[in-house]
């Protein structure tokens, strides 16, 4: 007969076992949870492509639009260059708010911080934008950097310990 007191049983009684799949609990309120058992694999840095690729639609694009119309029209491309810079700050927004732009939802790709893993806030990633300014600085040489570097990152994303992944 087991003992009211002990949860467990009589002693050296084995706990009960947990049905298969589903796996160790999770670790208490407030503590760390224990790290992937080795030889898990990371997160899959997102390709120098595909970072182009989210840049051109959040970028490029709107603002070669607003450029084409500044031509035609001095007033409406002052409006349009408002709208692209608008359209810049939401999706930044939104980069730090669900880890996708625009261009990184089509792209296929995640913004997330570098420690963790978790979103970066919207703070952060309108932050980061700005931040880019450090990329062009040397020849545009940051830009280029994640061919090489072993998380894909720019200066801007080493400098705010964020990378972009695939999603």
């Amino acid at each position: 007969m087991t003992n009211p007191q002990d949860p467990f049983g009589a002693p050296g009684e084995q706990p009960p076992q947990m049905p298969p799949g589903y796996g160790a609990p999770p670790p208490a309120y407030g503590q760390v949870p224990p790290p992937p058992p080795y030889g898990t694999p990371g997160p899959q840095f997102a390709g120098w492509g595909a970072r182009v690729q989210s840049a051109l639609i959040d970028w490029f694009l709107p603002f070669v639009v607003a450029d084409l119309v500044y031509y035609a029209s001095n007033g409406l491309g002052v409006l349009m260059f408002v709208a692209a810079f608008a359209w810049m700050l939401y999706n930044r927004y939104l980069e730090g708010t669900t880890g996708q732009s625009t261009g990184k939802k089509m792209a296929g790709t995640r913004l997330v911080r570098a420690q963790d893993g978790q979103l970066v806030g919207a703070g952060l990633a309108i932050g980061r934008a700005f931040v880019h300014v450090v990329d062009g600085l040397p020849c545009y040489l940051g830009y280029l950097w994640p061919l090489w570097d072993k998380q894909r990152q720019t200066f801007a994303d080493k400098i705010l310990g964020t990378v972009v992944i695939k999603a």
